[in-house]
């Protein structure tokens, strides 16, 4: 058997601490960004007895993880252990230590065994190891970083919030992040709703019942069809436009039809609505661009119309490129990088406007938190790169060779009209009204953003 110990301190009270662990997003926000977990069932708390069950993956092998709470003592410490899963055995007890008035130190003890005895301990020992150090270290960022942000609007009513979207690659982020806050969030879906958090809408159809906005404080608005997903057609171009031009609109009017409004509409939106800018410096003063993408993005914008006019405080996230190992531009190159196979897109002189998905939904709850903050907001990291340098960066942080270059009409062969807007050219974006608002990155450096997305770390 393995002990293995991880600490943890955090600027923040116990009760605090313990309270963000008790929500529903909690696990989420713990898993490891790199790692691909998927809750199939969850225990209404943390008292003992209750399952949880998961499928995950471990290199190619999907397996499903099953862990059962076995001891709690409100505000001191849970225990779990594994029924089901890769370990021969696994035991985890969380510990919630006061240090001192505002201090509490989480203290994880492990014990585990390896499967298949000897030669497992000698062929997978270090590797496992390994992983489970990158995990607590992930964990320990990521609680500390959401408590810092949640205390930073501790004085603020928490909020009741709708989020459409919320199975995309931002939102399955976003709602884990504003659970843990102490907000209530209830899901607009496109199906049959699965629990008491979510709510059935169809927006190509325009059916949206007004009552679900009774009590609601803000909303969210994610969705639209995929913009880099498929290969542009003239049909796969109007279903972009369409389900957000659909949607928002919707969203917006009935919103506006409401005798008591929500105070706050945020909606998503893009850098693409600058075009291609070669070396310009944008911010959210700049002119629009031209092109499919610009258009897309003020029909987009312009579809919230009728909720600014109706006086709700109305955000639109200029979003640029948000990196998560789970998908988007990053999760795309992973492969190719990590192969060896990596390199310049085109010139590789066009610039990459990017964002942390940590900073990203922290960014969401700052303006939707900051009573000042309305209008557009350039969703991208104060420090852009070229596309050279941003594949250059992630070769160093995968300790693999980043030369191998695509040239731009073999990339125009592979993606089609898309290739051009998406890939060959680009945006220098500045996040400068988001700055002036108060908000603090906690990625202004692309190699750190990597890091900690990818459990890259430098050895300390």
């Amino acid at each position: 058997m393995v002990n293995y110990l991880h600490e943890t301190r955090i600027e923040a009270p116990r009760k605090v601490v313990w309270e963000w662990h008790t929500r529903d997003g909690a696990f989420d926000r713990l898993a490891p960004p790199w790692e691909t977990i998927e809750t199939i069932s969850a225990p209404p708390d943390l008292s003992p007895g209750g399952t949880r069950v998961m499928k995950m993956k471990m290199g190619p092998i999907k397996m499903k993880w099953i862990a059962e709470h076995t001891d709690m003592i409100e505000e001191e410490l849970f225990a779990d252990r594994m029924v089901r899963g890769p370990f021969k055995r696994w035991w985890h007890t969380h510990r919630f230590i006061k240090e001192k008035p505002g201090i509490t130190v989480i203290r994880d003890e492990v014990s585990y065994v390896i499967p298949m005895g000897f030669l497992g301990r000698l062929f997978g020992g270090r590797y496992v190891r390994k992983n489970i150090e990158n995990m607590f270290t992930s964990r320990s960022i990521s609680l500390r970083r959401d408590i810092m942000r949640h205390q930073s609007f501790s004085e603020t009513p928490r909020k009741r919030i709708l989020v459409s979207g919320a199975s995309g690659l931002i939102g399955s982020q976003l709602i884990p992040f504003l659970d843990t806050g102490g907000h209530e969030v209830i899901q607009l879906v496109r199906r049959k709703p699965l629990d008491e958090n979510q709510r059935f809408w169809d927006p190509e159809n325009g059916e949206l019942d007004p009552s679900l906005f009774d009590g609601i404080d803000a909303v969210i608005h994610l969705g639209g069809v995929g913009i880099g997903d498929k290969r542009w057609s003239k049909k796969r171009k109007q279903a972009i436009v369409d389900s957000r031009q659909k949607s928002v609109t919707l969203l917006s009017e009935t919103m506006a039809s409401l005798e008591q409004k929500p105070e706050v509409f945020v909606v998503a939106s893009a850098i693409g609505i600058y075009g291609d800018r070669g070396d310009e410096e944008i911010d959210e003063n700049s002119a629009y661009g031209s092109g499919f993408l610009t258009d897309t993005a003020k029909i987009w914008e312009s579809s919230a119309d009728a909720a600014r006019d109706a006086g709700i405080r109305t955000i639109h996230l200029r979003t640029g490129i948000v990196l998560s190992p789970k998908g988007g531009a990053l999760g795309r190159m992973l492969f190719p990088f990590k192969m060896g196979a990596g390199g310049p897109i085109g010139s590789g002189k066009q610039w990459m406007s990017w964002i942390s998905m940590d900073d990203h939904i922290a960014a969401v709850q700052h303006l939707m938190m900051t009573k000042d903050c309305e209008g557009m907001y350039n969703l991208t990291a104060p420090n852009p790169v070229r596309q050279k340098m941003f594949a250059k960066t992630l070769g160093r942080v995968l300790r693999r060779p980043a030369f191998a270059p695509l040239p731009g009409f073999v990339v125009r062969i592979l993606f089609g009209e898309l290739a051009r807007p998406l890939l060959l050219e680009g945006q220098k974006v500045l996040p400068r009204r988001l700055l002036d608002s108060g908000f603090e990155f906690e990625h202004s450096n692309l190699e750190d953003a990597f890091r900690d997305c990818l459990g890259k770390w430098k050895p300390q």
